[in-house]
């Protein structure tokens, strides 16, 4: 009984994948959602059609595949797809692997990732075409496309690497003047297998393959339909943002507070003709990373992030 079950999933997920390997919808709803809370942290969907961020990635696969995604659709890890915690579902993204250059087109048609640090979190098969599924994790940039079509819908056409990637460098979005929500705003379970186990818990990041897996390479590959290698320039150092203040005094506050993590800056940005400061910490590597965000958060920052600059 358990092998027709399985078969039967197994050709559910396969009718859910169109030829370019992205998911074809089925099943799924345009959904934005309301603001939920996560592990304590606030999330705030929207749509955002300047959406241009850097991050760390993660990706995920057997403990989700073939489970609901929060709008609905079925998770195939063997398709082009990703989770985002604000971005509409169903969205299109370009993410663009820092450390190599490659750059695919994905499907956003779940919610996560939950760990504290991650930007986006894709499907087994995306990390793998960006090439760093052995190693759990990699320094990217997300930029939002368009909204991505839903079964019956036109097949959409988006801009091409070239086209998008050669944007100046996203500025970084200003948490710290986000007011938590109030009112009728409750915390959200999502939908799925998520409202029982957020993916924090799960994602294999950096994990060895699990019985009756293929073993995990991230050696180089041949370049294959979908996917686009892009020049990458500049240091790409990661930092764990504190905040952006309005009030320069302010951050030379959190500046002061945050002193003992190490070589502490205050740098001003203008952000839609506004002057922020923004207070950061480098980090050598993406452990290092993770281990000063956890600090900075422990001092009552919730809004920190890390970011790839």
């Amino acid at each position: 009984m358990s092998g027709c079950a399985e078969t039967q999933l197994g050709t559910h997920v396969a009718k859910s994948v169109m030829r370019d390997g992205q998911p074809s919808g089925a099943g799924g709803v345009y959904k934005v959602g309301s603001p939920y809370q996560i592990f304590g942290v606030w999330y705030y969907p929207a749509e955002d059609e300047t959406y241009d961020s850097t991050g760390i990635a993660s990706w995920y696969g057997p403990q989700f595949h073939g489970k609901p995604t929060a709008n609905g659709e079925i998770f195939d890890m063997h398709a082009i797809s990703a989770a985002h915690p604000t971005l509409p579902m169903p969205t299109l993204a370009r993410v663009t692997n820092l450390e190599n250059g490659r750059s695919i087109v994905v499907r956003i048609n779940d919610r996560g990732p939950f760990a504290k640090g991650r930007e986006i979190d894709l499907s087994r098969r995306a990390a793998e075409l960006l090439g760093y599924l052995k190693q759990g994790t990699a320094k990217v940039r997300v930029q939002y496309l368009s909204r991505a079509p839903l079964p019956g819908e036109p097949p959409v056409q988006v801009a091409s690497a070239k086209e998008t990637f050669v944007m100046p460098a996203p500025e970084t979005p200003v948490e710290a003047l986000k007011p938590v929500p109030t009112g009728n705003v409750q915390t959200a379970a999502l939908a799925g297998s998520q409202a029982a186990a957020p993916k924090a818990t799960m994602a294999p990041i950096g994990s060895a393959p699990t019985d009756g897996m293929q073993p995990i390479r991230d050696d180089p590959v041949s370049p294959q339909p979908g996917v686009d290698v892009v020049p990458v320039t500049g240091p790409n150092q990661l930092y764990v943002q504190a905040g952006a203040f309005s009030n320069i005094e302010s951050a030379q506050l959190v500046q002061s507070e945050l002193a003992a993590l190490g070589d502490v800056t205050v740098t001003p940005v203008n952000v839609s003709g506004r002057t922020l400061y923004r207070v950061r910490v480098p980090a050598n590597n993406v452990e290092m990373a993770d281990t000063l965000l956890n600090s900075v958060v422990d001092k009552g920052h919730h809004g920190a992030r890390i970011i790839v600059e």
